[in-house]
């Protein structure tokens, strides 16, 4: 898969703190190979200066442009994901640092995630390596939909019945936690331009799914209610296929229903039952479990390094059929030989909080 060049630019009207911040992770950036460019069409990295009291957003013309918004505050809250998170999508961003000075840089990530760099000795370049693992990543959210799913499939089978049963006990256990509507943060210009980008309505977090063959697997679609999963190429879709030419995952649906796009981790799930013909299936949670092997980078979902460092560590595992992975600061990845496989040995052993590191 080729690489697009690491060039990046700045966008905004910076404060003095932020133009100094701006300057010293320039610098930072550069040594790490990053090219600077002021007006490139589609940059791989934008740093957009922003504020809380105009959070004005980078309107990228593509997808695999990385967004981090910077903004400057005098102190943080004491819920900071609560109050930061409108900010991080109002400005359309993958990732919102907050630059307190004299104190630190807060991160804020779309799963969620906070997590601290405190000022001090390379503040700019520890900075930068937080960074570029995300904006060096290459997404794979792409879709390909062939109408070519077998009619006796569009209601569904018990493989499907099992997914939706397994969203509902994880709604039970209170492990999809219910993200910030961006249809209630965004004002409709920009909803609109999420929408065309990426093909998402909205915000959901874990995902399901469930091998049905030797290539093929049903998996929860992006942006809907785990716990209500129901149609086919709506709720649930059929994935049998990554093309690697085109970057895009490769779907079956029905002629009749016009489809949403699969979960963005279709990529990670469809490399492990690819390599595991044992693993029946795999649910991914923004939780944790104790003492579980990590990822060492924080990749974004959706992206082919993400899925790589997971797929990884499920082949070093002991039994690959029944393994728990962690992703750094953002949630696990669990497979087992069915759904009501991995849910027994979830039960009463999660941690719903994330550790952020």
């Amino acid at each position: 898969m080729r690489k697009a060049s690491l060039v990046f630019t700045t966008y905004g009207e910076p404060t003095d703190a932020l133009k100094r911040l701006g300057e010293g992770l320039k610098e930072a950036l550069e040594e790490r190979g990053y090219i600077f460019e002021p007006q490139p069409h589609a940059p791989r990295l934008v740093l957009n200066f922003t504020s809380v009291e105009a959070p004005r957003p980078y309107r990228r013309r593509s997808q695999a442009t990385f967004v981090v918004s910077l903004l400057e505050l005098s102190e943080i809250s004491g819920e900071p994901v609560k109050e930061m998170y409108p900010y991080l999508v109002r400005t359309l961003s993958n990732l919102l640092l907050a630059y307190v000075p004299g104190v630190g840089a807060h991160f804020f990530t779309l799963d969620l995630g906070h997590y601290v760099e405190p000022e001090g000795q390379g503040f700019y370049r520890r900075i930068a390596e937080r960074i570029h693992p995300m904006a060096s990543a290459t997404l794979v959210i792409k879709n390909r939909f062939d109408t070519d799913l077998e009619p006796e499939l569009w209601d569904g089978d018990e493989l499907t019945a099992a997914l939706s049963r397994a969203g509902k006990v994880l709604d039970e256990w209170n492990l999809l936690p219910a993200p910030f509507p961006i249809e209630e943060i965004l004002p409709p210009e920009d909803l609109r331009h999420v929408r065309h980008l990426y093909g998402i309505g909205g915000l959901s977090y874990g995902n399901l799914s469930a091998r049905k063959d030797e290539k093929r697997f049903w998996m929860s679609a992006s942006g809907v209610d785990k716990s209500n999963l129901r149609e086919v190429g709506r709720d649930i879709l059929m994935v049998k296929d990554y093309d690697p030419i085109d970057n895009a995952i490769v779907l079956s649906v029905p002629p009749h229903i016009k489809p949403r796009r699969v979960s963005v981790d279709a990529i990670e799930h469809w490399m492990i039952y690819r390599e595991h013909p044992e693993v029946r299936a795999i649910i991914h949670i923004h939780a944790w479990m104790e003492g579980i092997p990590a990822t060492q980078f924080h990749y974004p979902c959706g992206t082919y390094e993400l899925a790589t460092a997971v797929a990884e560590l499920i082949r070093k595992a002991p039994d690959p059929a029944q393994a728990v992975v962690g992703l750094k600061n953002h949630g696990i990845t669990v497979t087992g030989r069915s759904l009501e496989d991995i849910l027994e040995r979830l039960e009463g052993k999660v941690l719903p909080q994330v550790p952020m590191s």
